[in-house]
């Protein structure tokens, strides 16, 4: 009677997580975590969109349209043909490739990034810094690589392990008056974290499951020994 008053109260408490632990039989079975496969990810879903800005950017052609799978709409410079792109993501991702596509399938090619230098966690970075600052990686960039045909180009993978946020300063172009882009992709996988939600439910199950073997070894040695002075 007890144990069973016991088990309704703890279910009506913590409904679903009583009942996972119950039955006496020891720690709760643990929730099945998905695989790390390793795979690499399309990681637009992952960008945090409010904590992104743009330096030079022409109005009509802002960032945010690199992200709408149509390069005729794409960005472009203003006042000249430097840009500064500065993407953040929601959390830490392993940034492993990066995909650029040619403005309009290439209809003015001399407004197409030849060198591009790339920051890591860097904030706020502005044109007068990009001359102080090491950039993490760079890269020299032709016209093939630029084609949608193109495979996505592989970064020095170890540098880029914990990415809370990344910078693409375009500091020249083929040629033009200004530069411009079609697309962006970027390709990782989320950094391994604990999710502490999860590991809050586990422990609180775990606790509740021994709680309740207490009960139970307590009101059984009670009826033990009732039954022994009767």
């Amino acid at each position: 009677f007890y144990v069973q008053t016991f088990r309704s109260t703890m279910t009506s408490l913590f409904p679903g997580v009583a009942a996972a632990g119950g039955g006496g039989s020891g720690a709760a079975p643990a929730t099945a975590e998905p695989a790390d496969d390793g795979k690499m990810v399309d990681l637009t879903r992952m960008i945090d969109n409010k904590e992104c800005y743009a330096r030079n950017e022409a109005p009509g052609f802002p960032m945010t349209n690199l992200f709408i799978g149509d390069t005729r709409l794409g960005c472009k410079s203003d006042a000249d043909e430097q840009l500064i792109l500065h993407i953040s993501f929601q959390e830490f991702v392993k940034l492993h490739s990066l995909k650029f596509t040619e403005f309009n399938q290439g209809l003015n090619p001399e407004e197409n990034p030849s060198r591009v230098h790339i920051y890591v966690n860097r904030e706020n970075l502005g044109f007068e810094d990009c001359d102080d600052v090491d950039p993490t990686q760079t890269l020299d960039l032709t016209a093939a690589d630029l084609r949608e045909s193109a495979d996505a180009i592989h970064l020095k993978f170890v540098k880029f392990q914990r990415v809370r946020s990344v910078t693409f300063f375009i500091e020249d172009n083929a040629g033009g008056d200004v530069s411009a882009l079609g697309g962006l992709k970027l390709y990782g996988r989320p950094v391994a974290t604990t999710n502490m939600s999860e590991f809050k439910k586990k422990n609180l199950r775990f606790r509740i499951s021994a709680f309740t073997r207490t009960i139970i070894n307590d009101t059984s040695s009670k009826v033990s020994l009732r039954v022994c002075t009767s």
